[in-house]
């Protein structure tokens, strides 16, 4: 009776790494969910009511990757500094960003992000002719 291999399969060791991984799963499924950027398109007549957009801050970007702020030229290291101001003093906390179709999408998004963290509640992409 010795000389007998053993034929059951253990499945302690099996459920435990399957609830940890169930509960690995449960801790970072909310995080996957969260969106970084909120996009709407604009619909007619939807400016009624509004803040001139005057009255927001807008950030132009052009070809040669030069950065401006409310018409004030800026350089990257500037530019948190320069949306923490603008935003602040604007009334709906809107950025606008104008960019050309050949900008980079790393320096877009660069710029969104940056906006965001300091403040931005609303964000609009412009295409720039």
């Amino acid at each position: 009776m010795e000389d007998e291999s053993i034929t059951k399969i253990n499945l302690t060791s099996l459920v435990d790494i399957s609830l940890v991984l169930v509960i690995i799963f449960m801790v970072i499924a909310p995080f996957m969910a969260q969106r970084a950027i909120d996009i709407a398109s604009s619909k007619m007549n939807e400016s009624k009511g509004k803040v001139a957009q005057a009255q927001n801050v807008t950030v132009t970007l052009n070809d040669k990757g030069e950065i401006g702020v409310n018409g004030k030229t800026v350089t990257w290291g500037e530019l948190p500094g320069e949306l923490s101001g603008a935003i602040k003093r604007s009334k709906d906390k809107m950025v606008m960003l104008q960019a050309s179709s050949n900008n980079q999408v790393k320096y877009i998004v660069d710029i969104l992000d940056c906006a965001r963290q300091r403040g931005a509640l609303k964000l609009a992409i412009l295409k720039r002719k």
